[in-house]
Parts: C-alpha cells; structure tokens; sequence
C-alpha cells in the first residue's frame, strides 16, 4: 500500500500499535482531568462579596467597583509593569504582595493607636507581638464567602487609605521607578482598580471557610501578616520527587526496551532527494523574511526594556518613558517570539507538504499569499492597537482593538480572534499539501479511524493541535471575566499548555519526520520514538499546567497535581536528548550530510529544551516548596528565556535552514559558515544572561524572599542593590543580537535559493 510518496511497511509494528492506543487514552484522560480541573476552578475560585462594609455600615467598595477596576487594570496593562498572584512583569513591584504588606502595615499601626495609644514602631516588644497577632486575625478572618463583608475598623481604615494612595499613584508619572502614569485611566476608574487590587491582596490572606490557609494558599511569603508555606506544600514536594525518580528510572527502561537497540529497518531518505520546488515552496521566502524581521523586533524591544531595570529615568540620557512605556515595550518583547516562532513552523510546514506527498495542491499558493497577508494585517494592527490602547487613545473599544491587558496574549480581541483564524488555515494548506487529491485524503481519513495512524497524521494533527488551544485562550470571548483566578487560569492554557503541550508536539513530530526523511533512522524507530514522547508530553503538558494555578487563588488540588505531573515534563526532554545525541553522532559518521547546520539548531534545540525547561523549569522550580519562594522572581525569567529561545526559538531557525538547504540542492554554492556563527553567537549570548544577569540577580531575590518576604524583594530597595548586575545583562545583548544580525544577513544571501531551481506542476 502507498501513502503520499512513501511506501510503508504492510506488516504493523506492535508496539507502535500499543504505544497509539496508549497515546489516545492518556490525551483523553488529560484532558478529562483538566475539564473537570476547570470545573472545580470556577466553582473554588475566591468569591466575590457584593459589598466590603466598615462595622458603621459606610461601603468601602462594591462588586461592581472590583469588577470595573479589574477592567481598569487590564485596560491600563498594569500586568505588563508588575504582577498580580505573581502572574506578570518582574520590573515592578508584586501588587498583591505589595498591598497586602502595606494593608497590615496599616492595620497594625491602626490597632497599635487604638488599643496602646502609640504608633506600631514606638511599641515594646511585647506589645509590637500582640497588635501583630490582632492585625493577622483581622485579616485572616475576613469572610469572603458571604454577601457583604464587614471589615474590622482598623482593616477599613487601612483599606481607604490604600484607596486613596494606590488611585493617585495610578495616575502620576514616577520616572525613578520607571512608571509611567496609566494614560487610559481616570481618576474613577484609578479608583476602582484600585479596589481591585486591595481585593486581590485579601484574597492571598483571607483563609477559605473551614480551612487555615488562604485562597492562593498561603502565598505569597509574607510571615508579616502571617503567610507561610502550607503542610501539603511541604508534603507534595517530597512526594513530586519521589515520583519524578522513579518517573525516571521507568521511562529510560521502557526506551531501551522497546525502542532502543539497533534500527535495523527501511529507510527512506525522501529529502536527500531534490527535485525541483513547487510554486508554494517558492511564495514561503516572505516567511522567512518576515520572522527575522519580527525577530530583530523582539530583540530591539529587549533591549529598550533590558535598559529600564538599570536606568530606569532615562536611555542613556533620553527621556522616552512618556513615549515608550515599560509595559509597551515588554508586549512587544512577549507577543513577537511567538509571531516569528510560529511564522518559522508555518513556512517550513509548507515547505515540507509537497515533499512529503510529492505533488502541489491545485490553487495552494493563492492560500499561502492570503495566509501570509492576513497575518501582517493582524500583527501590525495588533502593535499599533497596543500602543494606542496604553497610551488612553483607544477608550470604548480597547478591549477589542487595543490591548486586552494579558501577559502574553496582550493584543485585542478582534486581532486574537484574526490570529486564531490564520492557525486554523495554516493547519488546512499543510492538510491539503500532504493530501493533494481527496483520493489521498479519503485514505489517509480511514487510515486514521480506524487506527493506523502514521508520521504524516501525527505531523499534521499537530499542526490543528496548535491552532485548537489558541482558542481556549478567548474564553468567555466577547467580554471579560470577573475573576483574576478564572482569567489565569484560561490564560495558562496559552502561555502553558499551549506552548508545553501544543508546541512540544509539533516540535516532537516534526523533528521525527526530518530524521526520519533525511535516512537517520527508520520509519519504525520514529513513529515509535515520537508515540512515547508524545504520551510524555500529553502528561506534562496538559495536566503538568497545574503548577501555575498553585497560587492564584484555585483549588488546593492543583498543589498535588501540578507538582507530580508537571515534573513528568522534564522526562520526554530527557528522550529528546538522548535522541539528539545519537542522531549527532550518526551525523558526524556521514561527512556528505547536506543538513548540518540545520541540524546543529535542532541539537541546540533539544539541549535547551532539556536545560531551559527541563532543569531550569520542570524538574527544579516547579516544586511547590521550591516554586512558592521563587514565584515571582528572576529565576523565572531564566527559565522563560531560555525554553522558549532555546527550546523554540531554535528549532524554527534549524527548520528554515533544513528549508533553504533543500532548496539549495545539489548546488555546491552552498555555506554553513554564517549559519553556525549565528548558533554559537546566539548561545553564548545565553550563557552570558545566565551567569551575567538571571542567576546572580535571580539567586539573590530568591534569598531576600526568604529572608524578608516577597514584596521586598520585588521593591526598589531590592532592585537597586543589583544595579551592578543589570548591566551585566548588556554583554549578553550584544553578542545575541550579532548572532540574530549574522543570521538575517545570511537568509538573504540564501533566499534566492528559492528561484533557482525550475518549478514542477
């Protein structure tokens, strides 16, 4: 039997055979245990009083004011200067760790003028202990639970006047902390968003009914007003690691049991052989242009936003804080590394169909060029409604247009929505490139139901994968939710699952489909290989997310789930090393291999992915002792920088190498000379913001968190004894972007690689 231009082994394999099953119940079950995760989150997330009340019966703040100062605080994008649960920007302070100290500060202070007639610090020892344990109660007591909440006078005394400071502050320019004023607010809706982020503060000190922990479960660590670690935070620590070794030992066994060992099978070298390119492969050079443009973008905005954490009045003596906000700068920073790591997949997606199935699809290359068009509409418009949604141009319609105030997913509503709608045409050109006639695709449907899946239907299921879990991320979708805790957590299916399930399959089948086309290893020994991992990922992908609801105010169980299924993702990053190792030494053996350099990013790829999210995520942060001091901290940013560079980022690049390399052919004009000058530049600049920047800075942090609590060492105080090594971070900058600079010049010198070779029907 043939499939596109491949023929395949007629007699199945058996344990592929067992693995497809396997992978099909666990997708099930994983995502069954998310829905109903997802149930337990809207019905446990912290409710939502209709009033806050003084004992007098004077309103502090209604419903309707924290949800309106909710809008406010995304409208203002407040998320993208500081954090909230720890959820956000690490250049400002934690809201919620910020105001809940200052809420007992206040508090205590009241009662030390109330019970002793003195202020809080000119009290004796004795009596500083007992207004503190007052002050903990009071705040530890409020019932959120019930439709009006009475405050105790000292709680609504410092509750107005945290009204009054965070509202003024919300709207006056502070250039020595690099805050620029919220230009979109008023001073009604300062106010609001204000209530807003007292409520998020009470939130992480309130204990839920029946429980002596709060609703974000103690966190953050503020032993002030008595938040410290919980028993299972402590208990599921032990017990992740427990698993996680013998997670270990159990997958490296069943790896050299059954997919180990000689690769004896067929091979079949399909991209060794280069024919001529078709009228699609030759439309995705704009692709290409347009990441390194997106990227150099990206690294442009890094730098402005590198250059705020150590001069944060001024750059080098210009005042562009009025013009370029912070929380400007670091949207674009975080939405364009998607925009050109998903431009790479598209092109090089592209590029492959034809190969694969061996023919064009009629009419694919007007699809590709309204493709491409669409998505230069949706991410120009989404950049300039950003801006003009920050800077209070956009008023009535900046949640549609303007910016939907969401770490990561920042751009409005209309341009998600125009983006979502790309992924999902993206996923149907790639279908009907490697099924160019309905014949093929009738065969390859039954194929598939009725359970003889292959690379080619795992290749493209992964492609409709990536475009279905963008969707989830516009949930409720013509408005915003009331709930913070709701909001994360659909936003995590995004920034998290989306990326650690979504991308990680992609990035897993289409490693397999390259070795497997460029005569590495078998068939056999790929679809094996990649039905293992993918099982790995679908367990620490999917439910392995809940290590981010471990604090935002979700139900306790995401403590024992997130804990013991997000270290599992550390385990198929091991088998990708592993893999990579060998296909390495295998491409040493072959000094003819026409895909070095292209090979070179995807070995830098798996190491990343091992390294950045694996250890420097999965398998040490995610910890829920380890995870509840350091949320909120540099460490994260390391962990951010290099797994979604490192892991993603290379990848792409190491794809549209493979592409320009195939449509080079038998040229001998061929250089990996600027190519590997780009990879090692770039992962020396890595290096150097490890070393130089994110672990001096991020250890740091991480001891001042338990030492003095986490809104201390997210303040300035903090900040400003690390001044030394936020310069260390310019190092770094300047040897990454050589290699993004190398890298662009050698795309253009490789792009008329596209036209030179004649074009086949």
């Amino acid at each position: 039997m043939s499939v596109n231009n491949l023929t395949l082994d007629t007699h199945p394999d058996p344990v592929s055979s067992v693995l497809k099953w396997l992978l099909l119940i666990t997708a099930i079950l994983c995502f069954s245990l998310v829905t109903w995760g997802a149930v337990k989150t809207y019905q446990m997330a912290p409710p939502l009083p209709q009033s806050f009340i003084t004992p007098s019966g004077q309103t502090l703040m209604t419903q309707d004011d924290i949800v309106d100062g909710k809008a406010g605080f995304q409208q203002a994008d407040l998320m993208d200067y500081g954090s909230l649960y720890g959820m956000g920007s690490y250049f400002g302070e934690d809201y919620t760790a910020e105001y809940l100290v200052e809420l007992g500060s206040l508090t205590e202070n009241t009662i030390a003028e109330q019970q002793f007639g003195k202020p809080f610090k000119q009290l004796p020892d004795q009596d500083q202990y007992l207004a503190q344990k007052i002050m903990q109660q009071s705040l530890q007591n409020i019932n959120l639970s019930t439709t009006t909440t009475t405050l105790t006078p000292a709680v609504s005394a410092a509750v107005m006047q945290l009204q009054t400071e965070i509202s003024q502050s919300l709207m006056t320019n502070n250039f020595q902390k690099g805050w620029t004023k919220a230009y979109s607010l008023n001073p009604k809706t300062a106010l609001q968003t204000a209530d807003f982020l007292i409520y998020s503060s009470i939130t992480t000190v309130a204990h839920r009914p029946g429980q002596n922990f709060s609703y974000t479960n103690n966190w953050p660590y503020e032993p002030s007003v008595g938040n410290t670690p919980t028993a299972a935070t402590f208990y599921w620590t032990w017990v992740s690691y427990c698993f996680v070794f013998f997670g270990f030992g159990a997958v490296l066994y069943i790896y050299h049991r059954y997919l180990g060992g000689e690769d004896s099978a067929e091979k079949t070298p399909i991209f060794l052989n280069f024919s001529p390119l078709t009228s699609s492969q030759r439309k995705v050079g704009k692709y290409f242009l347009a990441a390194v443009a997106v990227l150099l973008l990206q690294i442009c905005a890094g730098i402005f936003m590198a250059h705020y954490y150590y001069e944060r009045n001024n750059f080098y003596g210009l005042h562009i804080d009025a013009y370029l906000p912070f929380n400007f700068l670091r949207d674009i920073h975080t939405q364009t590394p998607i925009v050109w790591i998903v431009l790479s997949w598209i092109s090089a997606a592209i590029f492959l169909a034809p190969i694969i199935s061996g023919k064009e699809a009629k009419h694919q290359g007007v699809l590709i060029d309204i493709l491409f068009w669409v998505t230069a509409l949706v991410v120009i418009g989404a950049l300039v409604g950003d801006y003009l949604g920050i800077m209070g141009i956009i008023q009535r319609s900046w949640f549609w247009i303007g910016n939907q105030g969401l770490s990561y997913i920042q751009l409005g509503r209309l341009w998600q929505i125009g983006f979502c709608l790309g992924l999902f045409l993206w996923s149907y050109i790639v279908l009907r490139g490697m099924w160019p006639s309905f014949d093929r695709l009738k065969i390859a449907s039954i194929e598939f139901w009725t359970g003889k899946i292959r690379l080619e239907h795992l290749f493209w299921a992964s492609t409709f994968n990536v475009a279905i879990l963008y969707c989830f991320g516009m949930i409720p979708l013509t408005g915003i939710e009331k709930s913070f805790t709701i909001t994360d957590f659909w936003r995590w299916w995004v920034v998290h699952l989306w990326v650690e399930q979504s991308f990680e399959f992609f990035a897993a089948t289409s490693s397999a489909y390259l070795l497997m086309g460029v005569g590495l290893v078998s068939r056999r020994l790929a679809e094996r290989t990649l039905l293992f991992e993918s099982i790995l990922i679908f367990l620490g992908g999917v439910i392995g997310s809940g290590h981010h609801w471990y604090w935002t105010g979700g139900p306790s169980m995401w403590v024992p789930l997130g804990s013991m299924f997000s270290f599992i993702e550390i385990l198929p990053l091991v088998l990708l090393i592993i893999d990579a190792i060998g296909e390495y030494q295998l491409i040493k053996k072959q000094s003819d291999f026409p895909y070095k350099v292209a090979y070179l990013y995807i070995l830098g790829a798996a190491f990343w992915n091992f390294v950045g999210a694996g250890v420097f995520g999965g398998g040490t942060l995610n910890a829920p002792l380890i995870n509840y001091y350091e949320h909120g901290t540099f460490l994260t940013l390391n962990h951010a920088h290099t797994a979604l560079f490192g892991a993603f980022g290379l990848l792409a690049i190491g794809l549209i190498y493979f592409c320009l390399r195939y449509a080079a052919g038998d040229q001998k004009a061929w250089s990996d000379r600027l190519g590997t000058w780009a990879f090692w530049l770039y992962n020396f600049g890595l290096v150097l913001w490890i070393f130089l920047n994110f672990f001096p800075i991020g250890w740091a942090q991480l001891m001042d968190v338990y030492e003095h609590g986490l809104a201390h060492a997210r303040s300035m105080e903090f900040y400003n004894t690390m001044l030394f090594w936020q310069w260390m971070r310019l190092p770094g900058d300047v040897v990454f972007t050589a290699g993004a600079v190398v890298m662009a010049i050698d795309f253009i010198k490789k792009l008329p690689l596209l036209m030179s070779r004649t074009s086949k029907p």
